[in-house]
């Protein structure tokens, strides 16, 4: 038994959790003693290093910062623009600039702007080629080439280690450059900002700081560099020094020159610099070393204790639901190992197929998905797809004798609102009706056509009654419908009833073609390819209803439905009694109604390609090859034409939203009615092609117009935000702040060209 209980996940998690809790104590009270022990010297010491050292931080960061924001002024101050710094009539005012800004900030000793493949660099003493300013200031590890390269490929803030420099040929002096892009945080910045800050401004600023503090000082960059040193004692090797970066916030201790050494490190959040401290152990750790023993020897009895306490709860927790356990897998029978005991992680395996289940049955709701299930089961017809699962989750039921369907279509509709919300109705009508009284239940399903809607129906028939009569009852019933809740005149195609829904793909096409012949009856009737089969005919010539159908299942790509004409009519030839010329002669019918039909699609290249080789052909199979390989050709190139017209029309539709985004009323079905499609269409097809929903382009297209007007204008908030289409200004807020971390009004203030330019209007809005 414990074996098994070993063997269990679920019971090793409960006795680490136990010991987690356990533990918490353990730490306090191991905590309270070694405090006790050294008289609070150690914590005090460490904690009021770490808290000067954080004020350290923050005060130099507040300069870069403030360096940062004179960066972005500069950036949109007109008296420094490439036109007027370059005029000499201007370039006064640009000198009075950049003296103007430099002497803003106490630790700027000189600040330079540079464009762009310039050959000149500016300060606040004037213009000078970029060679003189390479003589006057002489980098050590620095050289001008490199200068310039950087200059000319910063992006971002960087700051130079500090490095020697000799001004002027004759001063030396230890300085960092600290490089900003400009415009800052543009992906293509136009020119740089240069400062160059004397070293002992920073040690200064840290010496006053950390006061007289025995140890070294260290200002780490992003990537490990030493920016700045500040030694008090003895010094650390170049390796060492950089081995502190990556240290976490906080106190650490570790050997360096051999020697263990109490160091505390703090990271800044804006700029990833590393701040660091150290100081050798021996200085107040001696009055720990004679309770380190004991320290360590209470840790372990607690440690010891503890697990056994665990493992004793965990074991009396996990009792009740192993037996659970069981219960499930006597249930549900599960596989098990070969050596008989129980598979691991089964507990939560129960747990996450439920939820798998459950998540799976929910996302199948989605009315896009059930349309896009029934408009296969109309091209395929293999109802055996619908798994009883997919059938449970859009509630569909095909257990019924009989099935059939229907085309509805409707006429015209104009692009109103009452237009929009009535065809709304119409489809919610359809989309599922229940006929007790004729043991019928339809399911209505959205054709890319915005006029038109197909109907899977479903029925039981009496062996009394004809086939066709509970067909007639049902579309009249479904026609009456609406005529008594909709101001329209439904246009009806109907297809022949079978006896297997696999077979409604063929009803499908059978009602197509019986909807395309309604202009011979005129507008509002109801066709039944069913009673074309009474056509006169002669008995020997293929039927005119075979042809037509033959011809709709090529227009749809319909392969399957294709070949099973083009088969049975040759059989039904080949069974025949017939001469060899004269059944040649009436397979012409089915070449013509290919070749017609291809030549209405447009597709004339089939016709050359393969028709002389069927006219020679020597038998009715090598005719049945022949038909089967043109049909096949014609259906893949009608799949490729419309995926060709869905790309161009999807194009359409996204050129049409970016010229109407800012209409308020912009929707799906707005959209629908001006291209003639239907919503569920429109929406299914530009998923696919965009990557993104419908709802979530124009929400883009609504943000980044949004950001725009944010970055460049002064208008009030709500006005751009009516101006992009969105009414609902507290709820676009909510979103915006949810999307990018800032309210709008937060993010004109951070990435705006005129800097503070939020207004109260905006501030009002927010709140």
């Amino acid at each position: 038994m414990k074996r098994n209980y070993f063997k269990s996940k679920l019971f090793l998690k409960y006795i680490w959790s136990y010991l987690f809790i356990l533990l918490i104590p353990l730490v306090l009270m191991t905590i309270f003693i070694y405090q006790s022990a050294v008289s609070n010297l150690r914590s005090e010491i460490e904690q009021s290093r770490l808290n000067q050292l954080t004020q350290t931080k923050v005060i130099i960061d507040g300069r870069m910062k403030e360096l940062g924001e004179i960066a972005s002024r500069i950036s949109y101050d007109k008296r420094l623009t490439p036109f007027r710094v370059h005029d000499a009539y201007y370039s006064g005012e640009a000198i009075d600039a950049l003296d103007q800004y430099k002497a803003t900030s106490s630790i700027i000793d000189e600040l330079f702007l540079y464009f762009h493949k310039d050959e000149k660099i500016y300060s606040a003493k004037g213009l000078s080629s970029f060679d003189v300013f390479a003589k006057s200031f002489s980098f050590s590890k620095w050289k001008k080439e490199t200068i310039l390269q950087d200059l000319n490929n910063a992006k971002f803030p960087t700051m130079r280690p500090a490095d020697t420099v000799v001004r002027n040929a004759s001063l030396q002096e230890s300085m960092l450059a600290y490089l900003i892009p400009i415009t800052p945080y543009n992906p293509n910045p136009h020119g740089t900002i240069m400062y160059l800050i004397k070293k002992s401004e920073l040690t200064s600023l840290i010496d006053s700081i950390l006061g007289n503090y025995q140890g070294i000082t260290y200002i780490l960059d992003n990537k490990g560099q030493i920016l700045v040193d500040n030694r008090q004692g003895e010094a650390l090797g170049n390796a060492e020094a950089k081995s502190l970066f990556g240290l976490s916030p906080g106190i650490h201790d570790k050997l360096l020159n051999g020697k263990p050494h109490s160091i505390v490190s703090v990271t800044s959040e804006n700029n990833g610099w590393t701040y660091v401290t150290v100081m050798p152990s021996a200085q107040f750790f001696s009055s720990v070393v004679h309770v380190r023993s004991f320290i360590v020897m209470l840790f372990i009895i607690v440690v010891i204790v503890g697990a056994a306490i665990a493992l004793l709860l965990a074991r009396m927790q996990y009792q009740p639901i192993s037996t659970l356990v069981e219960f499930a897998n006597s249930k549900s029978k599960p596989r098990h190992p070969a050596d008989g005991t129980t598979a691991t992680g089964n507990e939560l395996d129960r747990i996450r197929t439920a939820l798998q289940e459950y998540s799976s049955r929910i996302d199948l709701q989605e009315p896009y998905a059930r349309n896009h299930f029934l408009s296969m089961l109309l091209k395929y017809g293999n109802a055996q797809s619908l798994t009883p699962e997919l059938q449970e989750a859009f509630d569909l039921h095909f257990d019924r004798t009989h099935h059939f369907v229907m085309v509805i279509g409707w006429g015209d509709m104009e692009d109103t609102q009452d237009e929009r919300q009535e065809r709304k109705e119409m489809i919610e009508l359809l989309a599922q009706i229940e006929f007790p009284e004729l043991a019928a239940h339809a399911y209505g399903v959205e054709l890319p056509q915005l006029d038109q809607i197909a109907l899977i129906i479903s029925f039981n028939s009496i062996q009394a009654e004809q086939e066709f009569t509970p067909v007639r009852h049902i579309v009249e019933a479904v026609r009456c419908n609406m005529l008594e809740t909709f101001d329209v005149i439904p246009t009806i195609g109907v297809g022949t009833c079978y006896s297997s829904p696999d077979q409604l793909n063929q009803s499908f096409i059978e009602a197509c073609s019986a909807f395309e012949l309604r202009t011979s009856s005129g507008h509002g009737t109801v066709t039944y390819f069913e009673k074309l089969l009474y056509a006169p005919d002669h008995t020997f010539w293929i039927p005119n209803h075979s042809l037509l159908k033959l011809s709709q299942s090529l227009k749809q790509g319909s392969y399957d439905v294709a070949s099973q004409m083009i088969s049975a009519s040759i059989q039904s030839l080949q069974s025949s009694e017939l001469s060899a010329l004269l059944k040649r002669c009436i397979c012409f019918d089915i070449l013509n109604t290919m070749l017609k039909t291809a030549s209405e699609l447009g597709i004339h290249n089939l016709m050359q390609e393969m028709a002389p080789n069927m006219i020679y052909s020597n038998s009715l199979d090598e005719l049945e090859s022949g038909f089967l390989n043109l049909a096949s050709r014609i259906c893949k190139q009608v799949e490729r034409n419309n995926q060709k017209e869905e790309q161009t029309q999807i194009d359409r539709i996204v050129s049409y939203i970016d010229d109407h985004y800012a209409d308020h009323t912009l929707s799906l079905e707005t959209v629908a009615f001006e291209f003639a499609i239907s919503p569920s269409h429109v929406s299914r097809s530009f998923k696919e092609k965009m990557g993104l929903n419908f709802i979530q382009y124009i929400w883009q297209k609504r943000m980044d117009e949004v950001m725009r007007h944010l970055k460049t204008t002064n208008a009030p908030l709500k006005e751009i935000i009516i101006q992009v289409g969105y009414l609902d200004t507290p709820n676009f807020i909510r979103k915006f702040k949810k999307e990018t971390g800032y309210t709008p009004g937060q993010y004109r203030k951070l990435y705006g060209e005129n800097g503070s330019a939020e207004s109260a209007s905006d501030l009002d809005d927010e709140s």
